[in-house]
C-alpha cells in the first residue's frame, strides 16, 4: 500500500470535503480516505498495482476540484499560502459581493476567496511567489469597487469610523430627500384628492408649469440619491449590474418618460400631463434611501459585540519603570514591563500580580459577575475591571497574543467566514440581477404587444426593477451568523467559523473525556474507613506523614485532605517526616515512623505483606465497585484503615448531560480507566454509554467509529491527547482552561471551564441555523412572489397594477426585516433557550 498526501484545491463547504473523500474511497485499489475540510488535506492510503495519481486526480477534477501533491511527511511542495483580510468600498446588494468575489478568484495565485456583504470584507489566501497583495487589489478596482486600507493597530477604528460616516451620509441624504418628497407627493396626489391647490400650476390649467414644478422638486430628491447613479450606471457599463443598476434605471425611466411628455406639453399636447411620474422616481429614492439608512444602523447593532469586546481594552497604561510611572499607549508595552493599575481601571494586557491585592471583575471572559481575588502570583487578564485596590503587574501578553485579543479574532473570523447554509444564495446572487433586468425587459415588451400602452409598461418595467431585492439574499445568512456569534462571545462561546456553527446545530451526540472535563482533573478523598482501635484522624495522619515525600497524584489528595482537616482544628494531622521512605511501583509506598514501619497501597501490597483486612476487605470491594481508588493503610503489621479516593465529577456534569439529553442529544463518556470505575463515574454524571479502556491515540478511532453510525459528533475535550479526537469529529468543543493545542484543533471554544455552555452553544446554533433559514425563506419568497406582481401578474385576474412607488418600500422592507429578525438573536437567554429548543 501507497501511503499520498494532498492539498485539495476549490472546496468551498465541508458537502465538497465528503463528495471528494465519497468518490475517492469509492474506487478500486483505495484502503483508505481521509479528507479534512478545515486542514483542506486528504490522506490516501491505495494499492499502486490497481490505481495511480492520475486516476485519482482526474477522478477529483471532473467533480471540480484540484490534488496539489504533497510529501509524505505531510510538507507541502508549493509554497506556503498567505492570507489577507481588507475592507471593501462601494458594495451594495449580493450581487456587487459576488461579483467581487468572482473577480478575486479569477487571479492567477489566488487561491480562496471570500467576500462578506455584512461584514464588507474580502478573506483572500494566496501564493506569495505568484501575486502581491497590491495585484489582488487591483482586481478589486477594475470590478468597480474600493480596497480600502485598514491596516495597522487602529484598523477596527477605521473600518468603525467609515461605516459611521457612511450611516451619517444616508441620514443627510434621506431627510434631504425626504424634504423635497413631501411636497412633490403633495403636487402630484392633491389634485386627484381635490385638496386646496396653487391656481397657477394646476395641472389642467397650467400643464407645463405644473410639469416644471414637479420636475424641480424631483432633482433634489434624485441629486440626494445620486450614489445609485453613479455606481449603477458604472456597473451596468461593466456588465455587472447589481442593486443600484436597478434602481437608477428604474427611476431613470422614469424620469425620461416624464421629461418627453413635459415636451409634449411644451409642444402643445396638454393632455400629456397625465402621464408624469416625476413622483415616482422621487419617492422610489426616498424609501430606498431610508431602507438603506435602516440597514446600516442594523447591521450596526449586530456588530455590536465586536465593539463591546473592544470597548473593554484601554488605550493607555501606566508604565513603572525605575521606580517612575509614566503613562503610554498600550500598543508600546513589551512583555517583562511593570505596569500599575489603579481602582477602577481596566487591565490593558495579559500578566501576573508581582505587589498589592485586589478584585477584578473578569466577566467579560468568564460571564461571572463575582469579582475574583488577585495577589502576588496571580493572573490578570487584558479588559478586565479592577476593583478596589491598586496592583503592580508584570506584563506577559501583549498585542495580538492576549485573551482579548484572541477572543475578537476568533469572533472576526467566525463573522467573516460563510456557512455552507449560504451556498444556494451566494449562486443566485451572482444571476440575480442580470435576470430581473431581462425579466423587466420582457415584462415592458409583453406589456407593450398586449397593446396596454407605453405608460402601463413603463409601470410595470419600473415595478419590477424596483421591487426585486438581492440585498435580503445577501444578507440573510452573515447578518444571523454576525448576531449568532457575538452573542455567543458575550455568553462566554466562541464559535471560530460559520461551518462550526451550522455543524453544531445538526450534532446529536456529545463525546465527552472523563479526565478533566466530566471530573475536576485531580483526585480528592471521598471516603476515611478507621479500622478497630484508629479513628479517621489518625488513619489520616499516618497517611499523610507516608506520603510526605512522594508526588503521587493520590499523595497530594492525601495532604490536602490532611491540610484541610488541620484548618478546621483537628489534631495531630499535620504530617511529619518520615524516617524512610520507599516507593513500591505498582502497590504502593512503605515508609517508617516513630520505629513503625507504615504501609500504604491497594490489596496486592498487603497480601504479599501476609496482613489480613478481614471485614475491611469487602468495604474496600463495594468501594472499588463505585469508581473509588482505595488506600489500604497497615502499621505496625496490623490494618489501620482505608483512604478512598476519586477523581469527583464537576458540579454542573449531571446538570448539563440532562440538558443536552432534553435537545434530543446523547452523551457518551470516553474513557481510558477500566470500565467498573468509568461506568461508576458515568453513572454519577447520568451518562447512558460509556467507552472505556481507551488508549490515548485511539480516541479519533472511537468517534470515527460513531459517525460510521450515521451520528453527527461533537468531541469535548481539555488535553493535547484530545487534538486528534477534537479533529475527527464533527464538531471539537474545548473548554478555555485547556491546552493550546486542543483549543487550536477544536471549532468552538468555551472560555469558562463550565460543562453547562456546552448545552447553550447547540441551543445558540440551532437558533441561528432557524433564524438563517426564516431569512432565506422569506428572502426567496418575497423575490419570487414580488415580481411577478410587479410584472402586472394581478392585472391578468382583474387585480390593481403595482405602483412602482409601493414596490420600493416592499424592497426596502425586505432588507431591513431580514437584519431585524437576525437581531432577535440578541435576545437569546441560557436557560430558556433550552428549554424552548
Amino acid at each position: 500500500m501507497k501511503l499520498v498526501v494532498y492539498d485539495v484545491k476549490g472546496m468551498g463547504c465541508a458537502s465538497c470535503a465528503t463528495r471528494i473523500q465519497n468518490t475517492i474511497q469509492h474506487m478500486a485499489g483505495v484502503e483508505k480516505a481521509q479528507l479534512n475540510y478545515a486542514t483542506e488535506i486528504l490522506s490516501l492510503s491505495y494499492d499502486e498495482s490497481k490505481l495511480d495519481k492520475a486516476a485519482i486526480a482526474e477522478s477529483v477534477k471532473k467533480l471540480g476540484y484540484e490534488l496539489i501533491s504533497q510529501n509524505t511527511d505531510g510538507a507541502s511542495q508549493p509554497e506556503a499560502l498567505r492570507q489577507a483580510t481588507f475592507a471593501i468600498g462601494g458594495m451594495t446588494c449580493a450581487s456587487c459581493s459576488a461579483r467581487v468575489e468572482k473577480a478575486l478568484r479569477a487571479v492567477p495565485g489566488v487561491e480562496r476567496a471570500s467576500v462578506n456583504l455584512a461584514t464588507e470584507k474580502a478573506d483572500v489566501s494566496f501564493k506569495p511567489d505568484q501575486v502581491r497583495l497590491f495585484e489582488i487589489k487591483d482586481a478589486v478596482v477594475k470590478a468597480g469597487y474600493t480596497p480600502l486600507d485598514e491596516s495597522g493597530n487602529d484598523a477596527r477604528d477605521e473600518h468603525q469610523n467609515r461605516k459611521d460616516r457612511e450611516t451619517r451620509s444616508l441620514k443627510r441624504s434621506f431627510i434631504l430627500a425626504l424634504v423635497f418628497t413631501i411636497p412633490l407627493l403633495f403636487l402630484a396626489m392633491a389634485p386627484m384628492a381635490g385638496l386646496p391647490f396653487p391656481a397657477f400650476i394646476e395641472p389642467m390649467a397650467n400643464p407645463l408649469a405644473y410639469a416644471l414644478t414637479v420636475f424641480a422638486f424631483t432633482l433634489p430628491a434624485v441629486f440626494a440619491g445620486r450614489r445609485f447613479y453613479t455606481r449603477g450606471f458604472s456597473s451596468l457599463v461593466r456588465l455587472h449590474p447589481n442593486m443600484d443598476s436597478l434602481i437608477a434605471v428604474g427611476t431613470s425611466a422614469a424620469i425620461v418618460f416624464s421629461l418627453a411628455s413635459t415636451v409634449q406639453i411644451w409642444l402643445g399636447n396638454p393632455a400629456a400631463v397625465g402621464q408624469l411620474y416625476f413622483e415616482t422616481a422621487g419617492v422610489i429614492i426616498t424609501l430606498i434611501l431610508l431602507g438603506k439608512m435602516l440597514e446600516a444602523l442594523s447591521k450596526g447593532r449586530a456588530g455590536m459585540a465586536i465593539k463591546k469586546l473592544l470597548r473593554l481594552a484601554p488605550r493607555t497604561a501606566i508604565l513603572v519603570k525605575d521606580g517612575v510611572e509614566k503613562t503610554i499607549p498600550v500598543g508600546e508595552l513589551e512583555p517583562g514591563d511593570l505596569v500599575r493599575v489603579r481602582p477602577g481601571e481596566r487591565i490593558p494586557v495579559d500578566g501576573a500580580v508581582v505587589e498589592g491585592y485586589t478584585a477584578v471583575d473578569e466577566s467579560m471572559l468568564t460571564g461571572e459577575s463575582i469579582p475574583v481575588e488577585k495577589s502576588e502570583g496571580s493572573p490578570v487578564y487584558g479588559g478586565s475591571l479592577n476593583k478596589n485596590g491598586a496592583v503592580l503587574f508584570r506584563a506577559e501578553k501583549v498585542g495580538r497574543d492576549t485573551v482579548l485579543a484572541r477572543i475578537v479574532k476568533l469572533v472576526e473570523d467566525a463573522q467573516g467566514e460563510k456557512a455552507p447554509i449560504a451556498r444556494l444564495a451566494d449562486v443566485v446572487s451572482g444571476w440575480f440581477v442580470p435576470a430581473v433586468i431581462g425579466i423587466a425587459l420582457l415584462t415592458f415588451l409583453a406589456w407593450l404587444l398586449a397593446g396596454q400602452g407605453l405608460a402601463f409598461a413603463l409601470t410595470s418595467f419600473t415595478a419590477v426593477l424596483v421591487i426585486a431585492c438581492p440585498c435580503a439574499l445577501g444578507l440573510a445568512t452573515p447578518v444571523a451568523v454576525m448576531v449568532g456569534t457575538g452573542r455567543g462571545a458575550e455568553l462566554g462561546i466562541l464559535f471560530k467559523s460559520g461551518p462550526a456553527l451550522e455543524i453544531v446545530s445538526r450534532i446529536d451526540a456529545v463525546v465527552f473525556d472523563k479526565t478533566g472535563t466530566v471530573t475536576d482533573g485531580r483526585p480528592s478523598i471521598t471516603e476515611v474507613i478507621a479500622a478497630d482501635g484508629f479513628t479517621e484522624e489518625e488513619v489520616i495522619a499516618l497517611a499523610a506523614a507516608a506520603e510526605k515525600n512522594s508526588e503521587h497524584p493520590l499523595a497530594e489528595a492525601v495532604l490536602a485532605e490532611a491540610a484541610k482537616r488541620a484548618e478546621a482544628g483537628k489534631r495531630g494531622l499535620t504530617p511529619a517526616a518520615p524516617a524512610g521512605f520507599t516507593a513500591l511501583p505498582g502497590r504502593g509506598i512503605r515508609a517508617r515512623l516513630d520505629g513503625r514501619e507504615i504501609l500504604l497501597g491497594n490489596a496486592r501490597l498487603m497480601t504479599e505483606a501476609g496482613i489480613d483486612f478481614g471485614p475491611l476487605a469487602a468495604r474496600a470491594d463495594k468501594l472499588a465497585e463505585h469508581g473509588r481508588t482505595v488506600l489500604h493503610l497497615a502499621t505496625a503489621g496490623r490494618p489501620a484503615g482505608l483512604v478512598a479516593c476519586a477523581d469527583t465529577i464537576k458540579p454542573e456534569a449531571r446538570a448539563t448531560v440532562a440538558e443536552l439529553k432534553q435537545l434530543g442529544i446523547e452523551s457518551i463518556m470516553l474513557t481510558g480507566d477500566g470500565r467498573r470505575a468509568a461506568r461508576a463515574v458515568a453513572e454519577e454524571a447520568g451518562i447512558d454509554r460509556v467507552e472505556a479502556e481507551v488508549l490515548p491515540g485511539d480516541k479519533a478511532a472511537v468517534v470515527k467509529k460513531l459517525q460510521s453510525e450515521g451520528r453527527k459528533v461533537i468531541m469535548v475535550g481539555d488535553g493535547i491527547n484530545d487534538a486528534p479526537a477534537l479533529a475527527q469529529a464533527d464538531a471539537g468543543i474545548a473548554v478555555g482552561s485547556g491546552t493550546d493545542v486542543a483549543v487550536e484543533a477544536a471549532d468552538v471554544v468555551l472560555t469558562r471551564n463550565n460543562l453547562l455552555d456546552i448545552p447553550v452553544a447547540v441551543a445558540l446554533s440551532r437558533r441561528t441555523m432557524r433564524i438563517i433559514r426564516q431569512n432565506l425563506f422569506w428572502a426567496f419568497c418575497y423575490n419570487v412572489l414580488g415580481i411577478p406582481i410587479a410584472a402586472g401578474l394581478l392585472t391578468i385576474f382583474g387585480g390593481p397594477q403595482l405602483n412602482p412607488i409601493f414596490a420600493a418600500a416592499a424592497m426596502s422592507l425586505s432588507s431591513v426585516s431580514v437584519v431585524t429578525n437576525a437581531l432577535r438573536l440578541k435576545r437569546f437567554k441560557k436557560k430558556s433557550s433550552i428549554a424552548n429548543e
